[in-house]
Order: structure tokens, then C-alpha cells, then sequence
């Protein structure tokens, strides 16, 4: 009999930043440790990663990391969790691996698994099953308990025509359901989309259809993640005698290591370089990030490029996901590329790059592993909440759908749930450039006024012998008004700081902390009293 406790640092309530953990008696299992990219109102954060202190503090009793496949929202944040734990061992397929290894782990942090080969750690054991979704060597991890069986799907659709590395092995996944699953975690990001995601994720078909009816020079925005697609690309170009440029270091080096893995077939001599961007049918194929949407493509409509100079018989394809976040930046873009002259196509309403699971195939993976309890992971609460309908409507008790946010525990002993309504302390970090360090919630506020209402700074010299006020006091703005329009304000704000400075002078003591407050609050009332505006005041006050 085993006491399991199963909770989640990230993904539950958002999208992304996926990172499930699974203690069964004293041993720890995570399941992926993924990032969240950051949207417009945090200002200047690149990405969002979990809090890992709870790992942290029981580092000793971690088995491992174990990764489901090569995205950003699932392996993104492994090596924010190396830094701060640098003995952990993360397990991956082999196609994972060289993803984790790209993002800059080192080798000897990565066990490589297969899939079909169990993983033993004493009583328990990890089982990866293959799945289907856009990036190859995808698994499902199931966890043999003396219990029963705990299973995450990680990201999935049911597709039986998709082959070789994109293959689902369904046979031992029913295989698992009949020896009895404790409890399924399940993805819930499609929950609410009716029927199976398949054929609408396959595009070749489309892709030809835009190749063959543009004769001009193409150009294909891409995720570099999302292998599937790029395949497709290269699979609608094949026997049209024309070049597919690969632009960016990071797109050539998964596309090199595709094909000489067996990951992509290409046809001889399809790929092209530089002399052949010249070509007036060539194909480009432009590496997009998730961080910085669309970055390239803004790049060269501004002329920025130093290899592409971008034409009004241009064709562009936004062949790669929308998120909520970029919206903007993609109406805006696609606004300006129509503006220069060039062809724009989107991608079909009705179809998606996205290869996650819709009601059909959340249906059939339910029935195929028949869970004791069942929770919903991975998706926004609506989604998790739409995912827990469809496990009712299989006949899972209420009672056994467990509902949760992120630091909400879940205990099953002895095979029952115990729910205590526990929870442990997380929360959201937030990663700025190359720093680890979370910026946190007050420097966020900080830039958040610094942007909407902008900066003051006040600056004055006193003399340290004869306590009298030498020079200033000095107004310097940035983002709150423009200098020389308010010469009257300018002079007020002058005033009320010359008049709280030399208030606090004394023939023997300056109280400059003092001084700063009053400043603060007194020229605060007066500005937002004439603007209705509270920027940040910083006052500077010096001895000399």
C-alpha cells in the first residue's frame, strides 16, 4: 500500500509552464518542466517558469524529470531547474534530448530513454508509451505503482495514420487500462472542440494548393518546434523544382539533425542557400519564436534583414499557431505586409497546427485507460472544467474528478482519496534576459507606472558646513510631460522641493530620508491634482 500525493507546480489554470508532481511514499517524480511566455502587461519579462522551491528543499528525494516531448511549454524551464538543482536527472526520448541539449543543457544532465522500455526505481517503475503530436518521439508516462497505475498523457491526439516517429502505440496504452489505473492526468487544451482534431491538423494538402497556385518567391513562417509542419512543407515542394532556403541558425540545426536522423525525408537537392534567395520561385522557410512573435518577418518588412529584401510579389504563409498573447502583432503585421503589396495567406479557419486532443479523443483515451480518478491538467479553467464534462459523461463519479490549481494537493492512500484541501506555496517567476533571479511582482508594478504615467526625478545639493541649499533643486521628467510646454508646472514642482528641503535643514542635522518622503508625498497630491497622473517620483538629495 502506498501513500501518493499529486499536485502541480504550473500548468493547471494557464497555458504552459506544464511541471506535474507525483510522490509516491518518500520518492519524488516530476513530469515536465515547462515555461509560460510572458504577454504584453509584463513589461519586459521574457518568460514565466514555476516556482521550483518545493523541489528545492526535497531535492534528495527526486527520482527525476521525466520530459514528454520538445516544447517550450513542456521542457522550457529544465534549465532554470538545473541551476538551482544541478545533480537532477532529466529523462527524454531521443528527439527530446537533442531539444533539451539545444536549449543548453549538457549532456550528462539527460538520460535518454526509448519508448516500450520500462524505467525501474524499486517497487516503482516509469512506462513512456508513444503518442501522437507535432513533435516526434512524444510519449505518455505511465507510473506503476503497488496501487495501480498513475498515467499522464502529456500532449496528444488519436490519429492512426500518422507512422514512424509520430506513431501512438494505442495497443499498450489499452493494454495499461486493463491492469488498472489508479489515476489519469489528462491534457485539457482542446476540451471544448467537438469531434477529433484529426484530419484538421494535417496541411499538406493546403500547402501544395499555395504552392502551386504562387509562382513567385514564398515565404513560410514557422516554429522550429513543430516538426510536423515543417515535413508537411517540405513534403508539398518535393518534385517542383524549386529551392527551400532555411534561414536561422536554430531552424537549420533541428532541420540537420531531422534528416540525418531519419526525423525528415527530403528529396535530393530541395534545400537550397544564400545565392539561391535570389531565385524568383525559391521557398524560405523563416524560424518564428513564441517569445518574440514574429520578430523575423517584422525584421524584413522593415529592411532590417541582412539576406532577404522583401518584394510586393511576395507570398507570405503564416504557417505556425496563434496565441491570444500576439494577436495584436499579427493584425498589425499582416496589416503592413498587405499595405507593401504583398500576398498574405492564413491558415484555414477550420484547421490548426496545434496537435492536441479534442472531445473525441479525450473520450476514447478515458475509456481506453478506465481511471479510478481522473484530473484535468494542462489548460485554462474553462478548458479543465470543460475536460471534467466529458469524464462525466463517461460515468466517472463527481466525486473522483479532481479539479485543481496549481499548489492544490491531491492524497490517495491506500488507494482512496483523502482530500485535506492542502496546499503548497507557489507561484508564478518571472525571467528577465539571462538573469535566473525572479524579477517579482513589485518591479513589475514599478515598470507598470513607469510606463503609464512615466518619471520624475528630483535632484538637489546641500552644503554639509553651512547647511544651506547649494544647487537645485533640479526637474528632470521622462514620459510624464514634455518640459517645454509646462514651464509653470515645472517651476510649482520646483517651489513645493525647495520649500520641503529647506524646512528640514537645521544648523546641525539634515533628516534626508525625511526630506525624500515629503518631496514624495507632497509634489505626488500636487501633480495628480493638475494631471490626474501619479507618476514615480525619485528624489535625489546630496551632501557636499
Amino acid at each position: 500500500m502506498c501513500k501518493i500525493k499529486i499536485f502541480g507546480l504550473g500548468g493547471l489554470n494557464e497555458n504552459g509552464k506544464n511541471c506535474y508532481v507525483v510522490e509516491i511514499d518518500d520518492d519524488i517524480f516530476v513530469f515536465d518542466c515547462g515555461l509560460k511566455y510572458a504577454t504584453g502587461n509584463l513589461l519586459g519579462i521574457d518568460y514565466i517558469i514555476p516556482d521550483f522551491s518545493y523541489l528545492v528543499k526535497n531535492r534528495k528525494r527526486i527520482k527525476g524529470v521525466f520530459i514528454t516531448h520538445g516544447h517550450q511549454e513542456n521542457m522550457g524551464a529544465a534549465t532554470d531547474l538545473i541551476s538551482q538543482i544541478p545533480e537532477v536527472k532529466l529523462y527524454a526520448t531521443k528527439f527530446t534530448k537533442f531539444c533539451l541539449m539545444e536549449s543548453g543543457i549538457k549532456e550528462s544532465n539527460i538520460i535518454e530513454i526509448k519508448a516500450h522500455k520500462k524505467i525501474n526505481f524499486g517497487n516503482v517503475s516509469v512506462f513512456p508509451i508513444s503518442i501522437s503530436h507535432s513533435s516526434p518521439d512524444s510519449v505518455m508516462y505511465v507510473i506503476n505503482t503497488p496501487d495501480g497505475a498513475i498515467c499522464y498523457t502529456g500532449d496528444f491526439l488519436i490519429d492512426p495514420s500518422m507512422m514512424g516517429a509520430y506513431d501512438s502505440d494505442i495497443g499498450k496504452i489499452a493494454y495499461v487500462g486493463k491492469q488498472g489505473v489508479l489515476c489519469l492526468l489528462c491534457e485539457s487544451s482542446f476540451a471544448e472542440r467537438p469531434g477529433h482534431t484529426s484530419p484538421k491538423h494535417k496541411l499538406e494538402d493546403f500547402f501544395k494548393y499555395v504552392i502551386k497556385h504562387n509562382e513567385k518567391r514564398i515565404i513560410f513562417s514557422v516554429l522550429s518546434d513543430h516538426l510536423y509542419t515543417i515535413n508537411e512543407i517540405f513534403n508539398a515542394a518535393a518534385s517542383t523544382h524549386r529551392k527551400i532556403v532555411v534561414m536561422g541558425k536554430k531552424l537549420k540545426n533541428v532541420i540537420d539533425y531531422s534528416i540525418a536522423n531519419n526525423y525528415l525525408t527530403v528529396e535530393e537537392g530541395i534545400i537550397g542557400d544564400l545565392s539561391n534567395l535570389k531565385d524568383p520561385d525559391c521557398i524560405i522557410l523563416v524560424s518564428d519564436d513564441k517569445a518574440y512573435p514574429y520578430a523575423n518577418l517584422n525584421k524584413i518588412l522593415g529592411g532590417y534583414d541582412k539576406f532577404i529584401e522583401l518584394k510586393p510579389t511576395d507570398t507570405i504563409v503564416f504557417s505556425e499557431p496563434k496565441y491570444d498573447s500576439s494577436e495584436k502583432i499579427f493584425v498589425k503585421l499582416e496589416n503592413e505586409l498587405a499595405k507593401f503589396g504583398c500576398n498574405v495567406i492564413d491558415l484555414p479557419k477550420d484547421y490548426t497546427i496545434l496537435q492536441h486532443a479534442s472531445k473525441e479523443d479525450l473520450m476514447l483515451m478515458i475509456k481506453l485507460l478506465n481511471p479510478k480518478y481522473y484530473m484535468p491538467v494542462k489548460g485554462e479553467y474553462r478548458y479543465m472544467v470543460g475536460n471534467a464534462n466529458i469524464a462525466s459523461i463517461l460515468n466517472i463519479p463527481s466525486e473522483n474528478i479532481l479539479l485543481k490549481q496549481n499548489g492544490d494537493l491531491v492524497e490517495i492512500t491506500d488507494k482512496n482519496l483523502e482530500d485535506k484541501f492542502e496546499h503548497i506555496n507557489v507561484d508564478d517567476i518571472f525571467i528577465d534576459g539571462n538573469s535566473t533571479d525572479d524579477i517579482g511582482d513589485l518591479v513589475i508594478k514599478d515598470r507598470e507606472i513607469l510606463s503609464e504615467n512615466g518619471i520624475v526625478l528630483i535632484s538637489a545639493t546641500v552644503s554639509k558646513k553651512d547647511k544651506v541649499l547649494l544647487v537645485g533643486p533640479e526637474v528632470t521628467t521622462r514620459g510624464f510631460i514634455y518640459v517645454k510646454d509646462s514651464k509653470e508646472m515645472i517651476e510649482e514642482i520646483k517651489k513645493i522641493c525647495e520649500e520641503v528641503i529647506k524646512n528640514n535643514i537645521t544648523p546641525t542635522y539634515i533628516d534626508f530620508n525625511l526630506i525624500k518622503n515629503q518631496i514624495r508625498d507632497e509634489l505626488g497630491r500636487y501633480l495628480y491634482n493638475e494631471t490626474e497622473c501619479k507618476p514615480m517620483i525619485i528624489a535625489v538629495v546630496q551632501e557636499v
